[in-house]
């Protein structure tokens, strides 16, 4: 089983919003056996705080299923305990590096990398553009996908 963590800065808009579109292409493409996802922030702001409601809104109008979800912080066992652990923006892959002192086994990884574009996603929380943040997570996790089942086969 491949065990994936998103992290943003307070885990409420990014990196949920990234967990639930990646369970739901997981889900699609009859995978769930396969993957166990989460998300987390790298900050302890918004600790037990829920999914922000513009996330909710865009993945409602997208049909896609969103479970219970409260903010945790990044913890530095995450490390070990997860394959991947991916990152929103550049600012998220320093500070999960200073969490995690480091990165030996080369699983911090910036989400967008992995549509090619090497891009930050920007935080709606501050631009309040949920569409363009929800269009940039879709691509960086499908292509997240494909590039994890291209290494399976």
């Amino acid at each position: 089983m491949k065990r994936i963590l998103f992290v943003c800065h307070g885990n409420i808009c990014r990196s949920p919003m990234a967990e639930f579109v990646m369970k739901d292409l997981i889900r699609r493409d009859g995978l769930e056996g396969s993957f166990h996802i989460e998300s987390a922030g790298t900050t302890s702001e918004e600790r037990g705080n829920p999914v922000h409601p513009g996330t909710r809104k865009k993945l409602r109008e997208k049909n896609i299923p969103q479970g219970a979800k409260y903010a945790r912080p990044l913890r530095k066992s995450d490390y070990e305990h997860f394959d991947l652990i991916i990152g929103m923006d550049r600012e998220n892959l320093y500070d999960m590096k200073k969490i995690f002192a480091g990165d030996p086994k080369k699983k911090i990884h910036l989400l967008m990398d992995f549509a090619g574009e090497g891009d930050d996603i920007d935080d709606p929380w501050y631009t309040g553009d949920f569409s363009r943040t929800y269009m940039d997570v879709v691509k960086g996790c499908s292509g997240l996908l494909k590039s994890m089942q291209r290494k399976e086969d």
